[in-house]
């Protein structure tokens, strides 16, 4: 965990058992880290969208006497790095700067590449490797996916929800497979969180990449990854969900021995194919 004011507000709530309503506020904190020691609670409740006395019992489930005392810890252990000023840039120009601000958060994470590479390793000795991601995440598996493709000898896209989605995990089970890679982003999707815990069941380990550690799918996954979702559009922006992606998909390929190769040969066709423009 990187040593920022996101980073040890997330070492805070680590090793407590949070209630939905308690982990959207842990969520909510993490991605304010630097008004957060500035916010009172009524404040905090309207941006994460609960309401005070949830915050009171939020800081209570911490230990915490109230939330008076929580603010006045995050002052002296989670202080911001600077005072927070009044925002110059437009709200599109914001949003931007929102999303440099999780790629940041992101790479701060990566510092500890164990899990990227454990996932790896996972991804890779999947024979299939099924990628699930429904609504908002599906873009995220589908782009995954056509690239895993590239150097992954068996790839299976979940992208749709409904009964037939148990069908397709029990036949990539019956079929060798041994992991799951899950895109898991806002709304949840309760489908996903049904897919996991089955898919568990089934004896398939998970991998997750979702928007925060205390998404609902952390407590049906093997290996969670978090990287936020920028929200300061109409509709959530997606760009370290994206770049976490790759990354993954990087340490896949590393565990491939082939992989290379794999990508050669597909060169090679392109070009007698004439696929691209040049």
């Amino acid at each position: 965990m990187s040593d920022s004011p996101a980073g040890r507000l997330q070492a805070l709530f680590e090793g407590h058992r949070l209630t939905p309503t308690q982990r959207r506020i842990a969520h909510c904190m993490v991605r304010r880290a630097a008004d957060v020691p500035f916010l009172s609670s009524v404040e905090l409740a309207e941006l994460a969208g609960v309401s005070q006395p949830s915050v009171t019992r939020f800081a209570v489930a911490l230990g915490f006497d109230g939330y008076p005392a929580l603010r006045k810890h995050l002052r002296e252990v989670a202080p911001p790095e600077a005072e927070p000023q009044e925002a110059q840039e437009n709200e599109y120009q914001q949003a931007v700067l929102a999303e440099i601000e999780n790629l940041r958060h992101l790479a701060g994470l990566l510092a500890d590449p164990a899990p990227v590479e454990r996932a790896g390793r996972l991804l890779a000795g999947s024979r299939p490797l099924l990628v699930l991601g429904l609504r908002a995440a599906s873009s995220q598996a589908r782009g995954f996916a056509y690239f895993a493709a590239k150097v992954h000898p068996d790839v299976r896209l979940l992208d749709e929800g409904g009964s037939m989605l148990t069908d397709r995990v029990d036949a990539a089970v019956r079929a060798g497979a041994t992991a799951l890679l899950c895109f898991a982003l806002p709304r949840h999707p309760r489908e996903v969180v049904e897919a996991l815990e089955y898919a568990r069941a089934a004896g398939l380990q998970v991998v997750a990449v979702a928007d925060s550690a205390f998404a609902p799918v952390a407590a049906h996954s093997d290996v969670l990854i978090p990287a936020a979702v920028g929200t300061g559009l109409a509709f959530d922006t997606a760009c370290a969900p994206m770049m976490l992606g790759r990354v993954l998909l990087e340490a896949m390929a590393d565990e491939l021995p082939d992989a290379q190769a794999r990508l050669e040969e597909f060169d090679a066709k392109a070009v007698a194919r004439g696929l691209f423009v040049e």
